[in-house]
């Protein structure tokens, strides 16, 4: 592999660990299609590599998070279980499907939660009393932007299990981070503010990516001079994803993931047929 392509990939990486840091999803979603679709690597090593990429972007994130009250370790807990077997699952069985049915999942799973988002660009999930409590997966944390403590309570956690499980079964299938189904659901269906959902998920999709990417590893699916340079991308990124996540407003944020998402999903839409 020639430097002037490390070079590309570092950049890459560096451009989807900023996104991924600042929407808590990792950098997979996009530096796969890169990898693939750019740079020409075979899907299962692209796939391999997003996975490596995954686990750089949540340690950043992860490490910053829990010094604040944003990520809500609780309900993180819960969610780690069904989304690490389905990881798990899904590594064990992908080598067998073909890439065109993978095409296609990608594209209707991205398609799917940029809908999801554009339908909620207003709705804050949050409790502006003080007083109320959080109950117990619920949360709070100090938001800049309002200036205020935000208060929020959780709802429909079996569903939020059931998600995290199909979550685990997507990151190990497509090597991204489940965060990319993780951070919409939480925060559509399940009441918790889009900040802490994506500070949450980031802790959640790392011990995910690392369940299922050994597995890609002893298949030689991760290249590892690529691997090198997308991760060392991804930990330049995050910071600044980090720092510019705490900043924007949140509508900003959901608008921004619904476009990030819907273009990916067209490009691998195109790809299959």
């Amino acid at each position: 592999m020639s430097p002037e392509i490390i070079a590309v990939i570092v950049c890459a990486g560096a451009v989807a660990g900023c996104l991924g840091g600042l929407l808590g999803i990792g950098g997979g979603v996009f530096l796969v299609p890169f990898l693939h679709l750019v740079i020409g690597l075979p899907l299962n090593v692209a796939r391999g590599i997003g996975l490596v990429t995954v686990i750089g972007t949540s340690s950043v994130v992860a490490a910053d998070a829990t010094s604040r009250p944003l990520v809500n370790l609780r309900l993180g807990m819960l969610l780690q279980v069904p989304a690490s077997a389905g990881a798990l699952a899904a590594a064990i069985v992908v080598a067998r499907l073909p890439d065109r049915v993978l095409y296609v999942l990608f594209a209707l799973v991205t398609f799917v939660i940029a809908v999801i988002m554009l339908t909620r660009l207003e709705k804050r999930n949050v409790l502006f009393d003080d007083a109320a409590a959080p109950g117990s997966f619920g949360g709070r944390y100090f938001e800049a932007e309002s200036g205020r403590e935000i208060v929020y309570q959780t709802h429909r956690l079996p569903l939020a299990a059931v998600v995290s499980l199909v979550a685990g079964y997507v990151s190990g299938t497509l090597g991204i981070g489940g965060g990319i189904m993780q951070v919409p659901a939480i925060n559509a269906w399940c009441g918790v503010p889009l900040r802490a959902a994506a500070a949450t998920s980031a802790v959640v999709i790392g011990i995910t990516a690392a369940a299922s990417a050994p597995i890609y590893y002893a298949r030689g699916d991760v290249l590892l001079p690529a691997a090198a340079a997308a991760v060392l991308g991804v930990l330049i990124g995050s910071r600044f994803g980090l720092w510019f996540g705490g900043r924007a407003k949140a509508r900003w944020l959901k608008m921004l993931m619904a476009l990030i998402l819907a273009a990916v999903s067209v490009s691998f839409l195109v790809r299959a047929l």
